[in-house]
């Protein structure tokens, strides 16, 4: 390439289909061009993901709003950020200048930011499960049971009737072992009639 630097390629992701992009797009709107993807970021199995990634050519920047938009764990973006940087490609991010993945300092960073933001998700899911398991012990958490007596009849009877207890369960948008609990009157089923 004589001198020139490559493109300026935005990728913008909400996480449900209801959210709105519109934020993100604003703030990438110097992009030569914006991959918009509406997919959690729980893993790395993103289609316009893996289009932006395929896209991009050495001396290009990826512009991305906040480290969050690109991955949710410290592991994926570390990955990500490294995936790009062999082919050559640098990353910006719009509300954090500093993690600029053009310097060792902004790389540095990202590391950083990244494991505290694992940290605190970890932290958090500890706490909501130990307030779940302090409630369930106090008696205030008991969700109500997914089947009503009438479905689990209904259950029943189909599985007398020879339909395999997997199809029922499928049709009844539980998991199987709701259906097997149901069936036997374990747990939220026992003595539900």
């Amino acid at each position: 390439m004589s001198g020139q630097k490559g493109q300026l390629v935005g990728y913008a992701r909400v996480s449900s289909a209801d959210q709105s992009l519109a934020r993100q797009l604003e703030a990438l709107a110097g992009a030569d061009r914006v991959f918009e993807e509406k997919a959690s970021a729980k893993d790395r199995a993103r289609p316009v993901l893996a289009e932006m990634l395929a896209y991009v050519r050495e001396g290009d920047t990826v512009l991305v709003k906040s480290p969050d938009r690109l991955a949710r764990s410290t592991v994926d973006l570390l990955n990500l950020l490294s995936e790009l940087k062999a082919k050559g490609v640098a990353v910006r991010f719009v509300d954090s200048p500093a993690l600029d993945t053009a310097t060792a300092q902004g790389t540095f960073m990202l590391t950083v930011l990244g494991a505290v933001a694992e940290l605190e998700r970890e932290l958090i899911a500890e706490r909501r499960a130990e307030g779940i398991a302090l409630a369930k012990k106090a008696g205030k958490y008991d969700r109500a049971p997914k089947l009503t007596a009438g479905q689990v009849q209904e259950a029943r009877e189909r599985v007398d009737a020879g339909v395999p207890k997997a199809v029922v369960a499928r049709e009844m948008s539980v998991s199987r072992q709701t259906l097997y609990d149901a069936l036997a009157g374990r747990g939220r089923y026992a003595g539900l009639e």
